[in-house]
């Protein structure tokens, strides 16, 4: 009996089964960068002495942290990437314009599936469980080594189970309930585990939320965030570009994307989320969980709504339904951007953005932006924020003086609206039960 977790690295190893601190190799399906870590996995694979990526097909670089670049070391960064796919004949580079934030971008355009076997350069590889991959971050050296092997080594995680009862009330979503969770076992509670979320709230989750949940598993310490595939994830998933090449490994049907039944756990938690509140981490650490309630008065300079954790669709659509009709409070300044070009177009065209420009919103390009300190909206000394980003660790946005609180997309746009800290229902005049 087999965790999913289990189950994908078994298949992509060959194996009939796999068991927890098992160290095996496995078949990638995906290797990814960005201009951070590209730059050296392609210093590393040279010295590994390979002349050819293993799969052109199967390797995804695009720049989205600091672009449209922001600094000459940054557009240098960028271009010994582009120089490397060039080398290589990469099929999936992106470049800027085309492509947004990569964890929104891969699952928006078909790239990774239900399934797969995933490693990026970059922690929040995670995000692709959100549609019942095993996707894990890695160094650029073990990222090279995948490139010129398309293989990885894993020591098989233990699986920790999260069960979410209850329906969700009005407000709270896959950011809340990861928050709360993250309250709940703390910054090292799931270390180099996998995360296997379900539960009725769960199961009435959109994708994007779900997406948005796996992506923060990582801030648990975890190895992994999974939500196993349900009717829901396939029609995301075929209403999206197929990928014209097939999974490695033995293959898993739909039916078997799913843990079994009396499948082993190292821990579960069971915990009812009918009456939660919209959750907000405070300085700094991603487990200082408190009740929106609990911080009336938390005065604001600056909101960002937008990030691989909550820059999609559904999360500026929220954000657009609390701050219809509304103005930013003068004091503070809010800063949003859509994580890829489509949802930037999407929103453009479904009036979103006639209403963010109408509040005294800031909107930018397709990006990571500030959530890392990096570009568009870095705090200054002794500043607070609130963004719908996945870290508000010492200095992560700016100066080292600076506070960052968490939120998801309902709380920033109120909070912008307020000035300060608040719930929705204190913006948009309705109570969510």
């Amino acid at each position: 009996m087999a965790t999913l977790a289990e189950k994908i690295l078994a298949a992509h190893a060959g194996l009939d089964a796999v068991r927890p601190g098992q160290l095996i190799e496995a078949d990638l399906d995906l290797a990814l960068a960005n201009e951070i870590t590209a730059p050296l996995a392609a210093q590393e694979f040279a010295r590994t002495g390979a002349k050819q990526v293993w799969d052109r097909g199967r390797v995804v670089l695009l720049p989205d942290h600091f672009t449209p670049c922001s600094n000459i070391k940054a557009a240098d960064e960028c271009r010994k990437m582009r120089e490397f796919a060039a080398e290589q004949q990469i099929e999936l580079y992106y470049e800027v314009g085309r492509c947004g934030i990569e964890h929104a971008f891969l699952p928006e355009q078909g790239i990774v599936r239900p399934g797969d076997l995933v490693i990026g350069a970059d922690s929040h590889t995670v995000t692709y469980g959100g549609i019942g991959a095993f996707s894990t971050g890695v160094g650029s050296t073990d990222l090279a080594a995948g490139w010129a092997t398309g293989r990885s080594w894993f020591r098989v995680p233990e699986t920790l189970r999260f069960n979410f009862h209850g329906r969700l009330p009005r407000w709270v979503g896959g950011k809340d309930l990861i928050l709360y969770c993250i309250g709940q076992i703390g910054v090292d509670g799931a270390r180099y585990a996998a995360m296997e979320f379900g539960g009725e709230a769960i199961a009435a989750l959109s994708v994007e939320g779900r997406l948005t949940m796996c992506n923060m598993a990582v801030e648990a310490g975890g190895k992994a965030g999974l939500v196993a595939p349900d009717a829901l994830t396939w029609a995301y998933v075929d209403s999206r570009p197929q990928r014209r090449f097939g999974q490695r490994g033995r293959l898993l049907g739909r039916d078997d994307l799913r843990p079994d039944p009396g499948a082993e756990y190292a821990q579960v938690c069971d915990w009812n989320v009918g009456d939660l509140r919209p959750q907000v981490a405070c300085p700094h650490l991603p487990s200082n969980v408190r009740s929106v309630d609990e911080l009336g008065g938390v005065r604001l300079d600056q909101v960002f709504i937008g990030s691989c954790t909550n820059g999609r669709f559904e999360d500026l659509a929220v954000a657009a339904g609390v701050l219809a009709g509304h103005k930013v409070a003068p004091h503070t300044r809010l800063i949003i951007i859509p994580a890829t070009p489509e949802i930037w177009r999407r929103a453009m065209r479904e009036g979103l953005f006639e209403i963010f420009l109408d509040a005294g919103a800031a909107i930018g390009p397709p990006s990571c932006g500030p959530c890392f300190g990096g570009s568009l909206g870095v705090l200054g000394p002794g500043e607070r924020g609130l963004a719908t980003t996945n870290r508000n660790f010492v200095g992560r946005m700016g100066h080292a003086t600076s506070e960052l609180y968490l939120a998801g997309p309902a709380v920033a746009a109120a909070s912008a609206v307020a000035g300060e800290i608040t719930a929705p229902e204190s913006v948009a005049g309705v109570r969510g039960a």
